[in-house]
């Protein structure tokens, strides 16, 4: 069968996949295929939007108890969710398996929408199996782009936004990196990003997240908060060992909620003493580690999710990466900062004046929109094929 992607279609081709699209869409014909703990939680405003108008597939790609079982425990309550168990090694064999077992979960559905979100091995399988099947497919969280070629999610994420009959572009930025790469205006809807409604529906009460902190010893803007799980950082012993070192001369405490990929790393390259000065936790709760964030003098993280998350409450970020895909808070929200002993710099400057920056961001409105993109992105799937 031919790959049919988008305005590459023929257009009889293309005008029946959206229209169905659209009359599926308010039929409540949407399918949610991912695979990882952020993606869970950034359509989990999808999921309560649409009720029972969608379904959802979960690959498992990066199943662990201690991360999905929190994250599974706030979703919305579905008998439509089905669970695959894709969790094979390797970037090629679990795609492999993921696009057999999505494909094979589809066949389920009289004839969805597949909407996708972000970057992820999953992400790529939902879309190369909702294309070989010749479904409409969403494409949530579009047009980012590193314009790094060695990171792997730039691959998947530029394949997905070709493959999309709507990219779902969160900021003004992303609609300009679509279509800078030829694809139609047609296709694109700026939506803001769904993490605002999850952050604001997961962030404790300020009562709430002081008891949290008391519970641990903290103290508001006493801390500095971390985390650390890409492979560029925390499967490299040099460089892992790096930034723990950075970590522990920091003056103030380090919390690091320790990620299952990380801890496998530390055991593995005998790094175990790197964590004694860090105040080490369990992965946390989405609520809990919101908390966490938003009483922090300062984030130190390599995560993508994250620099999203701290233009909504408010506080700094340093990248530890080569590259980023979300340029919007560079400069006001955040800093990049390969690793090494640049981290413990820009920390420095960011905790001079831990007050003063709070009081400066609070100020600073969030490029990823008011908290109204479910509703947008639903909206831009039922209007499709509008007629013009």
């Amino acid at each position: 069968m031919s790959i049919v992607t988008g305005a590459g279609a023929p257009l009889e081709v293309r005008a029946d996949l959206l229209t169905r699209s659209r009359r599926q869409a308010k039929a409540g014909g949407v399918v949610l295929v991912c695979g990882t703990r952020p993606e869970l939680i950034k359509l989990s405003p999808l999921m309560k939007y649409l009720g029972d108008g969608c379904a959802v597939v979960y690959t498992g790609q990066h199943y662990d108890e201690s991360l999905y079982s929190r994250i599974r425990a706030d979703l919305p309550s579905s008998n439509r969710f089905r669970e695959l168990g894709v969790t094979v090694d390797g970037r090629a064999a679990q795609l492999g398996q993921a696009i057999g077992a999505v494909d094979k979960a589809l066949a389920e559905f009289p004839r969805p929408v597949v909407l996708v979100q972000g970057d992820t091995t999953s992400a790529l399988a939902g879309a190369l199996a909702a294309n070989a099947r010749e479904l409409p497919l969403v494409h949530v969280e579009a047009g980012l782009r590193s314009h790094d070629r060695a990171m792997p999610e730039e691959h998947n994420r530029v394949l997905i936004d070709h493959l999309a009959d709507l990219c779902c572009a969160p900021t003004e930025l992303n609609r300009r990196n679509l279509v800078a790469e030829n694809i139609s205006a047609e296709r694109i809807a700026v939506t803001g990003n769904t993490v605002v409604e999850a952050l604001l529906a997961g962030l404790p009460p300020a009562a709430a997240r002081a008891d949290l902190l008391s519970v641990r010893g903290l103290r508001r803007d006493g801390y500095v908060l971390a985390t650390l799980h890409r492979p560029e950082n925390v499967d490299d012993p040099a460089r892992l060992s790096e930034i723990l070192r950075e970590l522990g001369r920091l003056p103030p405490p380090v919390v690091l909620p320790l990620h299952p990929r990380t801890s496998k790393s530390v055991r593995r390259f005998g790094l175990t003493r790197l964590l004694v000065p860090l105040l080490v936790l369990e992965p946390q709760a989405y609520p809990a580690f919101l908390a966490l964030a938003a009483e922090a003098a300062l984030i130190i993280s390599d995560s993508g999710g994250i620099q999203e998350e701290v233009s909504v409450l408010k506080r700094p970020v340093i990248v530890v990466r080569r590259s980023t895909e979300r340029p919007e808070i560079s400069g006001d929200f955040g800093t990049l900062v390969p690793p090494g002993p640049g981290i413990g710099a820009e920390a420095a400057a960011w905790l001079d004046d831990v007050a003063g920056h709070r009081e400066r961001l609070r100020h600073i409105p969030s490029p990823y929109g008011d908290g109204a993109a479910s509703r947008r992105i639903v909206d831009a799937i039922e209007g499709m094929t509008s007629p013009r």
